[in-house]
């Protein structure tokens, strides 16, 4: 698996993300004088050919197949090798409604907060 690949001088600055996950976004060092573009050794590792993913695990997330629902009748569709992504455009009615059915299939969903699942029992 591949390091977490971090933003050069991140330590210094809380708006690059000192102490806030969130904002820890990769940026391509371009400084002039960068240890880090050279490679130098003891600073952050950068993104090269070498951290691709297996073919195994190509495309997939948390080890499941993602598999995009719209409505209520596509869950049919989905095996237990899926992982449920329920579409943006999906209103809550039929969010709810394709939580159940999910939970009732026990498939695993990957775009619903614990919480909302808890509360559709």
């Amino acid at each position: 698996m591949a390091p977490t690949f971090i933003r050069q001088d991140y330590m210094r600055h809380i708006k690059l993300g000192k102490n806030r996950k969130k904002l820890l976004k990769w940026r391509r060092p371009k400084g002039r004088h960068s240890k880090m573009r050279k490679q130098r050794k003891g600073y952050p590792a950068s993104p090269t050919v070498g951290y691709k993913a297996s073919k195994k695990e190509y495309g997939l997330i948390k080890g499941f197949l993602p598999f995009i629902v719209n409505n209520v009748k596509e869950l049919d569709l989905a095996t237990k090798k899926n992982i449920i992504v329920i579409s943006r455009r999906v209103g809550t009615k039929k969010k709810v409604e394709i939580i159940k059915k999910a939970e009732s299939m026990k498939l695993p969903l990957l775009n619903v907060k614990q919480g909302v699942k808890n509360e559709t029992k």
